[in-house]
């Protein structure tokens, strides 16, 4: 029987054909991003050491508007969880990354 795919089926199924070829080193690790319907969420990841060397979300507490969350599923939310993944990054000496756009289409700068 022949059954269709759901979207998340495919991206995974295309998250794993990416992940067999790129790999993040100490030097230029990982920057692996996922989204969800409300939240961003952008890590920085060392694969050989197998640890996560910076993170941000739009769930972080640098970006709560009053205590809450706003809602992060839009350009503005990702432009914001960008400067502060940078942000982070360059504070542990980390200046260039290998993209991991995890399964999704690449349509930005």
């Amino acid at each position: 029987m022949i059954k269709k795919r759901t979207r998340q089926e495919r991206r995974l199924a295309v998250h794993k054909r990416i992940r067999k070829r790129i790999r993040g080193t100490a030097e230029r690790p990982r920057l692996a991003v996922f989204r969800s319907l409300r939240h961003i969420y952008a890590q920085i990841i060392d694969d050989e050491r197998g640890i996560t060397l910076a993170a941000a979300s739009t769930l972080d507490r640098a970006l709560r508007q009053n205590g809450r969350p706003r809602y992060g599923g839009n350009v503005a939310a990702a432009r914001e969880v960008g400067k502060l993944i940078a942000a982070r990054a360059l504070e542990k000496g980390i200046t260039r990354v290998v993209f991991d756009r995890g399964g999704y289409r690449y349509h930005g700068a």
